[in-house]
């Protein structure tokens, strides 16, 4: 069956001209579309920056409204997943990758060994892995074509299930923004909530309840909230209510997009740190909207980084014990974060990105000898 391979060509940006979100990202070195007839599959793969290293993110299956949300969605995630790389201190680059979901459809073998085929390809420049509606198992299927995955379970020779390091990260700066805010970073009986409590969110949780925050929880699947209630002292809120509820802490845990011009006049909260990606949905206007009402937050890319610390120990195997301590270190950088964010009066996305790309430039610089 024929397979169709594309780089896409610099006139679709141009045709986002005026769509803010593409407009801003344009830089990335590739953006590559694929499908295949015989298995259904349309996917996009975005390739951000590759300065320190292979472009490493996840493979997410969702059902966009048509093509060029799915783009959209490909060009934000990979240049956050370049951001939090670089500010973690990790030696690889930002990507992520999109399979375009139909109603009905499912990721079978076939599919999942066709999209490796097609990672194969791309020779290396990126690494795919779990994501949103992917899991472990998928990437054994996806590694039955390509040496590019990482994400793999333990059994497999991989580093298994990231949900609770990504949560541990989330939980340290969580402690560090506390600190910052509330000059210690004691979490008990601050009152704590979390929008989606899938498997980062449930990990988050136990941390919190184990330290004797007060924890709310919210989501919108009902089996999720039953597994969370029946291992953690928590209070079910519904959805359309847990950002408005007074908190010291939201947390974002679910899709990303959800702190916008109709959220954040709602929040009644002093800090947002969260594992979603791409929370703030205008990255320059709500940034600033946070910071007019007074909310901390901590830049999504730099509290969620625990889940892509695990994972690379895939390309550079290191021993749990310094995954944690890695992980640990999100802690002082995310005082270093909103330090700078307080004496310069700027939004800490801002400040965090410059970091990151901070350390990108001086990379390229050494490598052109200046």
């Amino acid at each position: 069956m024929k397979i169709i391979e594309q780089t896409i060509s610099n006139y679709i940006f141009s045709n986002y001209s005026n769509d803010s979100i593409h407009f801003s990202q344009k830089g990335h070195e590739q953006v590559v579309y694929f499908q295949d007839e015989a298995t259904g599959l349309q996917a996009i793969v975005g390739i951000h920056d590759t300065t320190l290293g292979p472009a490493v993110g996840g493979l997410r299956f969702f059902e966009y409204q048509d093509e060029r949300d799915a783009l959209k969605d490909v060009l934000r995630l990979s240049r956050g997943m370049t951001y939090k790389a670089s500010i973690a201190g990790l030696n690889c680059g930002g990507g992520k990758a999109v399979i375009m979901k139909k109603k009905g459809m499912k990721l079978t073998e076939a599919l999942l060994r066709k999209y490796g085929t097609f990672i194969e390809r791309l020779g290396g420049h990126y690494i795919t892995a779990p994501d949103y509606n992917t899991t472990m198992e998928h990437m054994v299927e996806i590694a039955k074509s390509t040496r590019h995955v990482i994400g793999l379970p333990v059994a497999s020779g991989g580093s298994g299930d990231p949900s609770e390091n990504t949560a541990y990260g989330v939980y340290m700066a969580m402690k560090a923004t506390a600190k910052k805010t509330f000059g210690r970073d004691c979490l008990t009986g601050k009152k704590i909530g979390i929008a989606g409590v899938g498997k980062v969110g449930y990990f988050l949780a136990q941390l919190l309840c184990k330290e004797e925050a007060i924890v709310y929880v919210a989501d919108i699947c009902a089996k999720r909230l039953q597994a969370i209630t029946e291992v953690c002292k928590v209070e079910v809120v519904a959805a359309e209510r847990l950002c408005s509820r007074p908190l010291d802490i939201y947390a974002p845990c679910a899709l990303g997009a959800t702190l916008n011009s109709a959220t954040i006049p709602m929040l009644n909260c002093a800090i947002v740190v969260g594992a979603a990606n791409n929370q703030l949905a205008d990255q320059d206007r709500d940034g600033k909207l946070l910071l007019k009402r007074g909310i901390i937050y901590t830049p999504d890319f730099l509290a969620n980084a625990g889940g892509l610390i695990n994972a690379v120990t895939e390309l550079e195997p290191r021993s749990k014990d310094l995954v944690k301590k890695r992980t640990e270190q999100l802690y002082t950088i995310c005082l270093d974060v909103l330090d700078k964010a307080a004496k310069t009066a700027r939004p800490t996305q801002e400040i965090a990105q410059e970091m990151a790309i901070a350390r990108i430039q001086s990379i390229k610089n050494a490598q052109l000898g200046q």
